[in-house]
Formats: structure tokens, sequence, C-alpha cells
């Protein structure tokens, strides 16, 4: 039974001279991301797809050099499309993400709808396994599309209550034939998954 895992990138540099899809990893979020290689479940994978936000990418790269493997960037993984507000302080931006997940069918502040940002990362999961990787993949991005494709395979209405953890750095598994969700949010360095939700 292959599995994808579809991890976050833990915690970043914050930077607000600097476009968010151009921040890269804290020391913290590196070193998170370097513990993630001690996991019981990173050896099964085969595959790793990115988005070229870089925050992704230096967690996908981490993952690559001790697996050996080539990362795949697709442009499309990127996190749901906030530029038309940029950096909100934090208590400004959980208030236009609850409305975000609240509103699906709506375009908050200027902000991608997130029917679209959903639609958008499952076309590009799917274009993936359509091209039909052996073994076990790793899909590594970011936690607002990333609760997005969770609720779809899980077969529930887009809403904040599947949101992952805070800081980032969690992952959730999934079964690629069935399509069906095997756990839900973890964190990446932390203790083996156990099949369930």
């Amino acid at each position: 039974m292959p599995i994808a895992y579809y991890i976050t990138h833990p915690q970043v540099r914050i930077d607000t001279s600097v476009p968010v899809p151009e921040w890269g990893l804290s020391d913290i979020g590196r070193a998170r991301a370097v513990a993630m290689l001690g996991q019981p479940w990173i050896g099964s994978i085969r595959h790793i797809v990115s988005s070229a936000e870089r925050k992704a990418l230096e967690t996908a790269e981490v993952l690559a050099r001790h697996l050996g493997l080539t990362v795949e960037v697709r442009e499309r993984m990127h996190e749901n499309d906030r530029s038309a507000t940029g950096f909100l302080p934090p208590p400004e931006f959980e208030a236009v993400a609850d409305q975000f997940f609240a509103r699906p069918h709506d375009s908050i502040r200027g902000w991608e709808r997130a029917i679209d940002a959903q639609q958008r990362i499952a076309s590009e999961v799917e274009a993936v396994h359509g091209s039909d990787p052996t073994g076990d993949v790793a899909f590594v991005g970011h936690g607002g599309v990333g609760t997005l494709l969770l609720l779809l395979l899980d077969g529930r209405e887009i809403s904040r209550i599947a949101d992952q953890p805070a800081g980032g750095g969690n992952y959730f598994a999934y079964d690629i034939g069935a399509r069906r969700l095997l756990h839900g949010w973890r964190p990446i360095d932390g203790p083996a998954p156990h099949h369930g939700i």
C-alpha cells in the first residue's frame, strides 16, 4: 500500500521586508527538519515533491539529501495566495484566516478563495499520482493548502477545525490507492504514526 505524506515546513524566519514566499527556515525550523530524519516513516519515501516557496524547498532539500533523492518542484503547490494583503501581524492574520476557511467561496480581502486553493492543491497531487511514481511519496508544502487537502481526502467540508497545530512542521498520511486519510496532523519530529485517524 503506497502512502503519501503531506509535510508542512516548520518554523520560518519572519522578515517583513521580504515577500512571504521567499522566507526561509529559522534555526528552530531547520533543527526540526533535521530531527524529522530520525522518524521511522521517512525511510520508505521514494519520491519528493515540493512547493517552490523557499521555506518548503529548504525542508524538502533536507529530506532529499538524507534519502539521496532529487526534489520535484511544482510551482502550483504554493500556499493560498495572500499577496493582496502581504504580511499581516499575527492577530490580524488569524482573523483573516478564520474568514478564509469560514467563507470558502468568497475572496477575503483579495486572497485566493479557499475552494480554488483546494482544487489547485488537489490537482497538483493528482498530477503526481498520475505519473505513477513507485513507493511512498512526500509532498512538502504549507499548512493552509495542506488542511484543504486533508479535508477533501476525509470527505469533510472546508473549515478551520482541521487546521494544523501552530508553528508548522506537521504531516498527515493517506493511502494513495484509496485516496483515504490514514491519520491527521502529527509533528514531523514526534512519535511514529500508527494507522488510524
